[in-house]
């Protein structure tokens, strides 16, 4: 059988999941695991920063670790722009994946060592190490697929799906060993699962022959790019520590100079490294890349601002009933102890996404060519991610009458926020891989996530402002929060068929 033979059969595999190609289910336990790292220790994070050093923590104010946390995933996904870049031009997408891992699990080791030099290190591999699988695993998977298959969105929805398996069970675990045993034995099992999804990876990996092969350049050439991706790498590390870290008048400006850099950016791609003909795809996915920028600045509040008011403002007892006399027979509580982690509450969206997401899927299938397009799934995202925040601004009101709240307000915010990420994250990914031109899969995929960074960098300062002094600070920041995606929706929605006629076929 000749080589484009093979290629257009691997194209059509249908002996996967669901009659996927069978490379989803390598890819779809490859995330599922390295979600569960990642989602493991951020469920920790914030409460670690803010918790006082006699009870383990670090002992920092909200205001001090809001913008670190949001320094923090906010370079994750930033790093996915030279990590696509170094798969297209030096290790292939199948090879960052693996390596990526790798950094990621080290990453996680280093932050079980109690010292603040080794938890600042740990956050630095990581965001290296996801930087090089973030993008590229997700390239693989629209690498299954040819750019016509109806399959795609299916696929995109499916592997959302393995995300969120992780990213459940990670709290739960993660969370309780981190808050009811020692914080770093947390983070220390983040760092196994990681290398379990190494392992799984590496065993199938064979499903995988045909897509993102390490590119033909001569030696000379890969190593130099490796030179420059590395380079990249560092300086954005380097960049970030300046930022949050370096002298006062960088700190009180950072917000004005990464707006520049992202000027600059986008200026250097249009004027410089795309070919004509690649531009107007380009320019869609720069138009949906800042209106999910919004999107996940609200969003992002799941992992700081909300697991603050999860910890301080909402009722996680267990006074009586078997789930608390099932708990002290497992002795995963203490006799005293009555209360449920409140990084618990971080499993909530996942488990929604594990509910919801097969269901959207059937959803996209059914509605085959009649279904909305892009912008206006993103609108929709937006309107919704607003409207868990007003549950949320409705909930600090009732804080003035009592010192905390029941459980399903967040379980409220977590179902408006779980039906928008269901509109807009898998359907950004698919899109992206839709539009972008075919050598430069790696880099598009990294601006997509480059929305999700810069989304995690607003939300950590904005996460700074969170005060439990009053519930008229809560309600003044909610509410704030909530207006901003719902404008944001009203404007897409207008832009809609100019945008729609950019795509062209691509919906």
């Amino acid at each position: 059988m000749n080589s484009e033979a093979s290629n257009l059969n691997t194209l059509t595999d249908t002996t996967g999941i669901g009659g996927h190609p069978r490379g989803l289910t390598t890819l779809f336990f490859t995330e599922m695991w390295e979600r569960f790292s990642y989602y493991g220790m951020r469920a920790l994070l914030i409460l670690f920063m803010t918790t006082p050093v006699v009870s383990g923590g670090l002992g920092f104010s909200n205001d001090k670790a809001g913008p670190i946390y949001g320094a923090y995933t906010g370079s994750v996904y930033l790093m996915s722009l030279p990590g696509g870049w170094i798969a297209d031009n030096v290790l292939g997408s199948r090879n960052a994946v693996f390596w990526g891992g790798c950094i990621i699990a080290l990453g996680h080791f280093s932050m079980a060592i109690s010292s603040l030099p080794t938890f600042y290190l740990g956050l630095v591999l990581i965001v290296l190490g996801t930087g090089l699988l973030k993008p590229n695993v997700s390239a693989l998977v629209g690498g299954l697929y040819s750019p016509t298959d109806q399959r795609r969105d299916s696929g995109f929805s499916i592997f959302y799906m393995g995300i969120n398996t992780g990213a459940f069970l990670a709290p739960l675990v993660c969370g309780y060993l981190g808050e009811k045993v020692n914080w770093h034995l947390g983070f220390g099992a983040a760092g196994v699962f990681m290398v379990l999804g190494l392992i799984q990876y590496k065993l199938s990996e064979d499903r995988l022959s045909h897509i993102g092969n390490a590119p033909d350049f001569p030696a000379a050439q890969i190593r130099r790019n490796g030179l420059i991706g590395a380079g990249l790498m560092l300086g954005i590390v380097a960049v970030v520590v300046t930022l949050y870290f370096g002298p006062e008048v960088i700190q009180k400006n950072r917000g004005y100079l990464m707006i520049g850099f992202l000027i600059a950016f986008l200026a250097w791609l249009f004027t410089s490294y795309l070919r004509p003909e690649e531009k107007k795809p380009v320019f869609v996915i720069v138009i949906l890349f800042l209106f999910a920028t919004i999107f996940w600045a609200v969003f992002e509040q799941a992992g700081s601002s909300f697991n603050l008011f999860a910890r301080d403002f909402t009722d996680r007892s267990m006074s009586s009933g078997w789930l608390l006399n099932s708990f002290r027979s497992l002795n995963l509580l203490s006799p005293t102890d009555n209360e449920f982690p409140g990084s618990w509450y971080q499993s909530v969206n996942s488990m929604y996404l594990i509910i919801l997401a097969p269901v959207m899927s059937w959803l996209w299938l059914k509605l085959g060519n009649r279904q909305p397009s892009s912008p206006i799934k993103f609108s929709l995202s937006l309107f919704l991610v607003g409207a868990g925040a007003i549950v949320i601004t409705l909930a600090s009101l009732l804080l003035a009458n009592a010192s905390k709240v029941g459980p399903s307000w967040l379980m409220g915010v977590y179902l408006f926020h779980t039906l928008g990420e269901l509109c807009l994250s898998p359907v950004g990914m698919s899109a992206t891989t839709k539009l972008a031109p075919a050598r430069l899969t790696g880099l598009m995929m990294g601006i997509w996530f480059l929305s999700i960074s810069f989304g995690n960098f607003i939300g950590g300062e904005t996460a700074g402002f969170f005060s439990g002094e009053s519930a008229d600070l809560l309600v003044g920041l909610f509410s704030k929060v909530a207006a901003v995606p719902i404008i944001a929706a009203i404007v897409l929605l207008a832009l809609t068929p100019w945008i729609k006629n950019l795509m062209g076929k691509v919906r």
